[in-house]
Parts: C-alpha cells; structure tokens; sequence
C-alpha cells in the first residue's frame, strides 16, 4: 500500500535547534532558579546554568534577550501558576487555607532564599521592581478572590478598604517565614487566620464609619 506523503509529513516532529524545547525549558528554568537561590541574582552565572541543564548557553541565549528577561520568563512560567483558591464556606476558612497554601510554598528552600533577594535587586533595578510586583500581584489575586466572596456572603462590607486588607491577608506570615526565618504550626495558623479575619471585620466596620 503506497504511504500518503501529507500524512507522513503531519506525523513527523519538528526538528532543529531553531524550534526550543518544552522540557529543555523547564530544565532551564528550574538551573536557573538554583542559581539564583546559590549565588544571587547579580552573580548568577548563565554557564552554571546552562551545564545544570545538561544544555549548551546558546540554548539560553535562542531563547531570552536577557538575563532579566530570563527571570521573569521563569517566575511566570514556574512562580506564577497560582490556581483561584477554592470556597471554603466561610472567610475563615478561606483565610486559613489561603494561610496554609503560602506556608507551603514559603517552606520550598529556593522561595526562601530567592523572594528576599528579588526585593533587594527591586531596589536598585526598574526591571526587576516590575518581577517584583509581577510576583506580588499574583498573590494578591488570590486575597481579592477571598474578599469577593466575604463580601457576596455579607461577611465584609462592599466599602473595605481593599488595598489595606489586601495587604494584611498574608503580612504576618509572610513576615514570620522570610523575615525572621521561623514556620508556624497549623495550630498557629488558625489562630492567626482568626485574628486576620477580626481585623478584616473592623476594617470593614471602619469604611462605613464618616
């Protein structure tokens, strides 16, 4: 039987080092974050990178303008891949879970040493000031979701102020874990979670008040 030649064509894969790699990427992706939690943003080393991903650095540079072009392609890619938080009945609960889904990443070795050295390079460079809001903003979607739903529920009122309370959802843990170094136990996050929703009620109670 004679092979149809359009068929054979649809059925073989692309080749070429022109057309990149998904899982050489991610491989990429994840030796950079390793360097960067070793060394440091300004002496990560795009060499060290490359050979931690079994890669060559051309294959970096085919695909990334930059170093910082590489850093927030990887933050989006890798960082970025927040899921909109489930309903859990109650602001509470929400709150809590909210709570115990950023303790988990917060606890991964590479966040830890990485989120306090994007801050510091957010101060001295206007690229990395905008990773660094790229990160807080997806954070803080998953705090706008929670709010809608206290609101839609009649736990909060509609005229919180929403920028402060978007602010005060994670502070303290984020606090506790990447400034002073130490993880909560559950039992610590619930009572946390509690006093986070009592000062959500008052700031609610507040922007009524005038």
């Amino acid at each position: 039987m004679k092979r149809n030649r359009s068929d054979e064509k649809k059925r073989r894969k692309p080749s070429g080092a022109a057309v990149p790699r998904a899982e050489l990427t991610e491989a990429l992706f994840r030796a950079f974050f390793q360097d960067w939690a070793e060394h440091g943003f300004a002496a990560i080393s795009l060499e060290r990178v490359a050979a931690r991903a079994g890669a060559g650095k051309a294959a970096i540079y085919r695909r990334f303008a930059s170093r910082q072009a590489f850093a927030a392609a990887a933050v989006t890619a890798l960082g970025l891949k927040v899921a909109v938080a489930a309903d859990h009945g109650d602001l509470e609960a929400d709150v809590l879970a909210f709570l115990t889904r950023l303790r988990t990443v917060l606890r991964h070795p590479l966040i830890r040493r990485i989120l306090p050295d994007l801050h510091a390079e957010a101060a001295r460079s206007p690229d990395m000031r905008r990773l660094n809001t790229q990160v807080a903003e997806a954070r803080r979607a998953q705090g706008t979701a929670i709010l809608d739903r206290a609101i839609a529920r009649g736990e909060l009122k509609e005229s919180i102020d929403r920028e402060l309370a978007l602010d005060l959802i994670p502070a303290s843990l984020y606090w506790r874990m990447v400034v002073i170094g130490r993880t909560p136990t559950r039992a610590q996050l619930a009572r946390e979670a509690a006093m986070i929703v009592g000062a959500l009620q008052h700031l609610g109670s507040e922007a009524g008040v005038g």
